[in-house]
């Protein structure tokens, strides 16, 4: 009787994150826009206004909008999820200035890690991004991502170069928000 009394209580444990999980994933277009604006607040109190003598370093990366396309919603999020992640690994170095807020560079940090890891949970990972690493898309993103990484070393990793490529993620972050709120 104890050992089907324990059984029963695994069970109902694991339908109890189950149905967390699923609720969860139900409100992830709302939670990640949420997310995504908190990120954007974060990145403004990083570091102060533009530095007026980093306007004529200005540089186009141009973000390939054509893969936040919603075709399947399933893909944008995998595409969300990669934008996330390359946003994560270039903040994510310890090179960027002395001169930013660190707690609010840390807040941002962990605010990304926790959306990448709610996308990873929620995404149906295997068929999607199967189909996913077979698309120029990635490719893409891949590309958009190491511009700015290769400017912020050929740069030296400046003041100038990080405050660009903050105001490029800042608006890399609004195109992905502005996708979250028609899904």
């Amino acid at each position: 009787i104890m050992y089907a009394f324990g059984l029963i209580q695994v069970g109902l444990i694991l339908l109890c994150n189950t149905i967390s999980s699923c609720l969860q994933c139900s409100h992830l277009p709302l939670q990640q826009r949420k997310a995504i604006e908190n990120s954007l607040q974060l990145l403004d109190k990083m570091g102060k206004r533009f530095p007026q003598q980093c306007l004529q370093e200005k540089m186009s990366f141009r973000f390939p909008e054509q893969v936040l396309t919603p075709i399947q919603k399933e893909t944008v999020k995998v595409a969300i999820e990669e934008i996330l992640q390359h946003i994560f690994c270039i903040f994510g170095k310890n090179l960027t200035p002395d001169s930013w807020d660190a707690t609010a560079l840390e807040q941002f940090q962990n605010g990304l890690y926790q959306q990448i890891e709610q996308l990873e949970t929620c995404v149906i990972k295997k068929q999607i991004h199967y189909r996913w690493s077979k698309e120029v898309n990635r490719l893409k993103l891949k590309k958009y991502f190491q511009k700015i990484e290769y400017f912020l070393e050929d740069k030296q990793h400046s003041l100038c170069s990080w405050e660009i490529s903050r105001v490029e993620t800042r608006r890399c972050l609004q195109l992905a928000e502005k996708v979250i709120r028609k899904l």
